[in-house]
């Protein structure tokens, strides 16, 4: 487990949860979004919808590792787990019928993380 030098309590108990899942699971997955997570909040990942939209199809489930910005649009419906989501990309997720979970929610959903997607 790496030193944690967050000060989000959230933040942290997330980056705990996925590295407990990724030993528990034998799930690497895991184990890289949590690297991720812990990288300074400047250096986090930041996905415009219009991303997400080139480049899935429907169907997939997708991970985040940072934070969904609402910048273009959505035409199919996916599942999206990330750490935050702004206003407008939550809005425009759930209007295009797509699933929106947060990462804790996918891994209790899927511990293995097969067939799941790093966008970012």
């Amino acid at each position: 487990m790496m030193e944690l030098k967050k000060t989000s309590i959230v933040l942290r108990k997330t980056i705990r949860e996925l590295e407990k899942a990724s030993k528990i699971h034998d799930a690497p997955i895991w184990a890289r979004i949590a690297e991720e997570l812990a990288k300074p909040t400047r250096r986090r990942r930041a996905v415009n919808l219009s991303r997400l939209n080139r480049y899935t199809v429907e169907g997939d489930v997708v991970v985040v590792p940072g934070k969904v910005l609402g910048s273009g649009r959505i035409d199919h419906k996916i599942t999206v787990a990330a750490y935050s989501f702004s206003k407008t990309a939550y809005e425009q997720l759930l209007k295009a019928g797509c699933r929106v979970l947060s990462l804790t929610e996918l891994v209790r959903e899927n511990p293995k993380g097969s067939n799941v997607k790093i966008i970012g």
